[in-house]
């Protein structure tokens, strides 16, 4: 058979296929490296020919191993566990639409071998997971990336959903923008809003019809409160939520159960002290107090506001609304 390529790639060809088809679990002979020169590629070469080949890979600096069974690509780019992680991170993010999700998580199994995507089975299910439907969200990036590059300003449509369950315009925005965070598995632009002259953090999944402005984008030095940049482990702790109102010192009784927790919120420089009843701890936080707002109500049986004395009454005011609405029957709505 005449080859349909020419012999000169069968290096470039063998060093493909043992990436694809092997690992230590599943080493090639050379009998099995000319099966798949011929079958994937046209090219018909003898073991001997093959034999040669592997010697000049591994001379090379490919790290081949050849035992009794065959031979097989010892260390790729990324470990498997590796590869996992990247897709586990890609399914539980809810800022990536699920064509992207399939696009990328099909290229992240191209880096390992065949036997890779076999066992990653899951993958079929990434339609099921909660995501966003803007396809724009990479467009997105890029526009702001090259916008902070220039040092201008950007304006776009943000969207809200409606009942239909799909996005609707909700305003135009022009604003400067510094950062982009991804917090509680979703992607915000960090920007100053020129029209309400404060820090936003707009969801990027929300955004549509961006534009780069003609206009300098505000310094973020300019801005109170950030005349020494960003610090990101306080923007983090802060804002529980991407909130943007003033923060406060706000104190807390929690139980010791949720200590864990809330380190995984407010960070590990939280301040915590043990209480008198042994079973709880006081903790003290400099947050955004509509972020503490949510946050408390999602731990309300593990956590009681103490002061400041305005925002215990704020939390107290919630519960009683809440409890109004709960102590109406079902059947007077």
């Amino acid at each position: 058979m005449e080859s349909l390529e020419p012999k000169k790639l069968a290096l470039l060809r063998i060093w493909q296929i043992l990436k694809q088809y092997s690992d230590c679990d599943h080493p090639l002979t050379q009998e099995t490296i000319a099966h798949y020169l011929d079958h994937d590629y046209g090219i018909v070469m003898e073991r001997k020919a093959i034999g040669r080949n592997l010697s000049l890979l591994k001379e090379a600096g490919a790290d081949i191993a050849s035992v009794r069974e065959g031979s097989y690509l010892v260390c790729r780019e990324f470990e498997d566990s590796e590869l996992r992680m990247m897709i586990d991170g890609i399914l539980s993010s809810r800022y990536i639409t699920t064509r992207h999700s399939k696009d990328l998580i099909d290229r992240i199994c191209q880096l390992s071998n065949r036997y890779f995507k076999a066992r990653v089975r899951y993958i079929c299910s990434v339609g099921d997971w909660g995501k966003t439907e803007n396809q724009s969200l990479f467009y997105n990036i890029d526009v702001i990336d090259s916008a902070i590059e220039q040092g201008k300003q950007i304006h776009y449509n943000y969207n809200k959903f409606g009942l239909d369950k799909k996005l609707h315009w909700s305003s135009h925005q022009y604003v400067s923008p510094y950062q982009m965070i991804l917090h509680n598995q979703r992607y915000y632009l960090m920007a100053y809003s020129e029209y309400w002259g404060n820090m936003v953090f707009h969801r990027l999944d929300r955004i549509t019809s961006i534009k780069i402005a003609d206009r300098k984008a505000t310094p973020l030095r300019n801005i109170p409160g950030y005349e020494q940049g960003v610090n990101y482990q306080e923007l983090a702790s802060g804002l529980p939520y991407m909130y943007t109102d003033p923060k406060e010192t706000i104190r807390f009784l929690a139980d010791k159960e949720i200590v864990d927790q809330i380190v995984d919120w407010f960070g590990p420089e939280v301040e915590m002290r043990e209480a008198k009843d042994s079973t709880k701890v006081h903790v003290t936080v400099r947050v955004s107090p509509n972020a503490m707002e949510h946050w408390a109500m999602q731990y309300i049986n593990h956590v009681e506001i103490l002061a400041p004395e305005s925002f215990r009454s704020r939390i107290r005011g919630v519960l009683e609304t809440g409890l109004a609405k709960y102590s109406q029957n079902t059947e007077e709505k």
